[in-house]
Formats: C-alpha cells, structure tokens, sequence
C-alpha cells in the first residue's frame, strides 16, 4: 500500500518535471543526449548533504558517489569503478571529497560503541583518527575536536584519492586533474575550503608514488 509519503513525492516529481519545462521546453531532451559533468562529488550518504543544491548546480553538473562519512577505501569496488568512469571516460577536470560537521559516522568513530555490521566501516574513520592522533588529543573541547576530526578525516580521503592507480593513471598521461577537500556546515549551509587541493603524484610521500609509464 502506498502511504502519503509515497504519494507526495510522485507527485513533486510531476511538478518539478512541469517547472523546467516552463523555463526550457528542450530541458530533458539536451539531458537525454549525455553527460559531461566538469566535478566528481564524493561526499557523505547524509540526507541533509545534497551535492547538487550545495553548490547551486543543474542535472548534468556533477557526477557524484555518496557513502558513509565520504570514505575512499582502496578496496570499495563501488567507488573505484564511480571513479574510473567519472576520470577516464567522463574525463572530469576537478574531484571533490566533502565532509560535514556532524557527521553520524565520524562522531561514532570517536567513541567505542558496537553499532552492528557498520562496524567494520567505522574502523576505516577510526584510521583517520589514528594517523592524526597528536593534533586530535590536544584539542580539549570535545566538540572542537569533533569538527577538526570531520576536517582531516576528508582531507586523509583526499590523500588516498591521489594514491589509487587511476588517478595516478590519469596525472602520468598528463590529463588535468585536481583533487580538493572540503567541509560542509549543515547550520550554515557554506562549505569551508580545507586548502588541500593535489594535482600531480608528487605532491604525496615517495612511497606512494606509483611509477607509471606510457
């Protein structure tokens, strides 16, 4: 049985559908004939993170992969194939990794609570932590600690973007790519520019630069 809800939301559907029809009569056929989004958006599965609203942009715009506390796990075949795509055959100038303050799964990573399956995805957070753990600990204010915690847990994500082949991959062949970090204020609704932006595999540590060849 469809609830109210349900309902509502079908019926959005038509109205949005009319409103850009209104403005562009041709608005979903130049949709229907492909994508070439600029930005791959790699942010939080939070309900009150929406990618394209943030920063004011129409369908088509961004190409975006969305998971607990915007997670860049070497192993995640979801996001590696979202980034494969959106790098080498979308060919996108600029990636976004954005946190949010008051992210559930960051919070969850600062304490020791079992929240059953999730567990095993916290203990990734639970690494940004780690390789920050001086900075971190000497923030006394427990919700100051919090907000840089959100901070550095996107900028560690940021870092392993640059690591994966395919980025790598890319910045050999001589392809522009950037990769930025940022921070969302569900209260404010600004995103704070982390300042950490990589543009070739030299800007990370000898050990991870991967000596690729073409």
């Amino acid at each position: 049985m469809k609830n109210d809800f349900y309902k509502n939301i079908l019926d959005k559907n038509k109205a949005w559908v009319e409103s850009k029809l209104n403005l562009d009569p041709d608005f979903f056929n130049k949709l229907a004939d492909g994508q070439q989004p600029p930005l791959l958006w790699i942010g939080c599965a939070d309900s009150r993170v929406p990618a394209n609203e943030i920063i004011g942009a129409q369908p088509g715009e961004v190409f975006v992969h969305r998971n607990i506390a915007n997670m860049v796990l070497h192993s995640d075949m979801n996001m590696l194939s979202v980034l494969d795509y959106a790098v080498n055959v979308l060919k996108v100038k600029d990636i976004i990794v954005c946190g949010h303050y008051g992210c559930g799964g960051v919070k969850t990573a600062m304490g020791n609570s079992s929240v059953g399956l999730i567990d095993n995805w916290i203990r990734h957070i639970k690494d940004s932590y780690r390789f920050n753990k001086e900075e971190l600990d000497a923030i006394t204010d427990e919700q100051k600690r919090f907000d840089r915690f959100v901070e550095v847990n996107a900028i560690e994500q940021v870092l392993n973007l640059a690591k994966t082949s395919i980025v790598q991959n890319a910045w050999a062949k001589g392809q522009e790519l950037h990769v930025h970090g940022w921070v969302y204020g569900i209260a404010s609704g600004l995103v704070k520019d982390l300042d950490v932006t990589l543009d070739s595999n030299e800007d990370l540590e000898t050990v991870f630069q991967l000596d690729i060849t073409h």
